[in-house]
């Protein structure tokens, strides 16, 4: 927001990781500064020590303050390989909040935001939360209530499917998203649906051909146009989110409508663990349970990691 603010984000390329920390940037409501991160080849390496050996030439050049500016008093991080640039600015007198694990050394840090679906260990510095950060806002949410008001002219109950795909395969099995798709068409007067890049274009057309009975409407991975998104969570009824994604789970989480978590296959014990982690919370339920409505207020951990940064002085 301002190249001179003293709280620092850093950026990582992959939206997910750096939305976490923009996601709590947002929240503190005063100026802060991003710095996108680009990795060169010795990121892949688990730095013990702080150092920037990880980032590319330029990106280390611009990692410094404005002409006349001091060294930021915070920086906000995700993901392992931001954790030895972020404990490199610590060493320059910068308090360090960091989300998800940071590997080597976690007691540097003043505060690490961590899944409980992470099962971490407990520590002094630890603030365990639900699912993740993110940047999807109240505000956020009625701005798209507007901007896509279009949506207000499909058959209630509209039901918002939010479609990955398995974490380490090519895509989801077309068979399984035809499942899906026909499933949620069966309880839905519409259904607005979204597919990314895990799910995979065969599965997509499957997805597409499972809904063609009912009103829909389908963005397609690499559609033309603006991402319709924050809009399909506005105007959801209920959400039906594949449960591969902690992003798109903890994004559907900040509206008020009910959250069920659909099977994409191949998935594992910490994917588990979060789906179990929203359940016991009641923030969501599985898909076997739906139509069923549930009650739930919406959850925003962003928010609440502000409020422990405001607390303590550092912002």
């Amino acid at each position: 927001m301002t190249e001179g603010a003293g709280i620092w984000v850093l950026a990582d390329p992959r939206a997910g990781t750096a939305a976490q920390p923009l996601g709590i940037a947002e929240r503190l409501g005063v100026p802060f500064r991003t710095l996108p991160l680009a990795w060169g080849p010795l990121a892949r390496l688990p730095w013990p020590w702080p150092t920037l050996a990880g980032l590319t030439a330029d990106t280390r050049a611009g990692l410094a303050p404005p002409p006349g500016s001091p060294w930021p008093r915070l920086v906000l991080s995700a993901g392992r390989r931001s954790v030895p640039v972020a404990r490199w600015l610590g060493r320059r007198g910068a308090c360090l909040v960091h989300c998800m694990r940071p590997g080597a050394g976690a007691a540097e840090f003043g505060l690490l935001v961590v899944g409980r679906h992470d099962d971490p260990a407990p520590a002094a510095n630890l603030m365990p939360i639900l699912g993740a950060c993110h940047r999807m806002t109240p505000a956020r949410l009625a701005e798209a209530r507007a901007a896509w008001s279009a949506l207000a002219d499909l058959p209630a109950p509209r039901v918002a499917l939010l479609v990955g795909g398995p974490v380490r395969a090519e895509g989801m099995d077309p068979a399984l998203a035809a499942a899906l798709g026909a499933r949620v068409a069966g309880f839905a007067g519409s259904v607005i649906a979204t597919a990314s890049r895990r799910t995979g274009a065969p599965a997509t057309a499957s997805l597409s051909a499972s809904l063609a009975g009912i009103p829909h409407r389908l963005h397609r991975w690499g559609d033309p146009g603006p991402n319709p998104y924050a809009g399909l969570l506005a105007w959801a009824d209920a959400i039906v989110v594949t449960g591969d994604s902690v992003s798109m789970l903890s994004e559907a989480l900040a509206t008020t409508a009910p959250v069920f978590i659909a099977d994409p296959g191949g998935l594992g014990p910490r994917h588990r663990r979060l789906h179990a982690s929203l359940v016991a919370a009641g923030q969501a339920r599985m898909l076997d349970a739906a139509p069923a409505p549930f009650p739930r207020a919406p959850l925003d951990e962003a928010a609440r990691v502000a409020a422990a940064i405001r607390e303590r002085g550092w912002a």
